[in-house]
């Protein structure tokens, strides 16, 4: 993973942000608006800095949230009506793509 700026961490949390309620974004489309060359990227930044911040509506490619997450998220988003079906966020429902800030 390349150097994350300051500016890199606030383009995430602004995009975070922005995740309407009742919509998911991917780390992929979250990588791609904020200019970032991986959606691992956004996975760290999250991990370091987003308890203040929409988290849950943010999701792998899969739909399926990560093991020790999976309860607090699928309980959180299904609180917001995203649909899920089988542990897994369907996605083609609720995708919310982000524009670059």
């Amino acid at each position: 993973m390349g150097r994350v700026t300051d500016d890199d961490v606030e383009r995430v949390r602004a995009l975070v942000a922005a995740v309407p309620a009742g919509s998911v974004t991917t780390y992929g489309d979250l990588a791609a608006a904020a200019g970032l060359s991986s959606p691992r990227i956004v996975g760290w930044i999250m991990r370091t800095d987003s308890a203040d911040l929409p988290w849950h509506r943010v999701i792998s490619a899969s739909g399926r949230p990560p093991a020790h997450l999976a309860s607090r998220q699928l309980s959180r988003l299904a609180q917001e009506g995203v649909p899920v079906v089988d542990g897994r966020v369907v996605l083609r429902r609720c995708r919310w793509t982000p524009d670059a800030p």
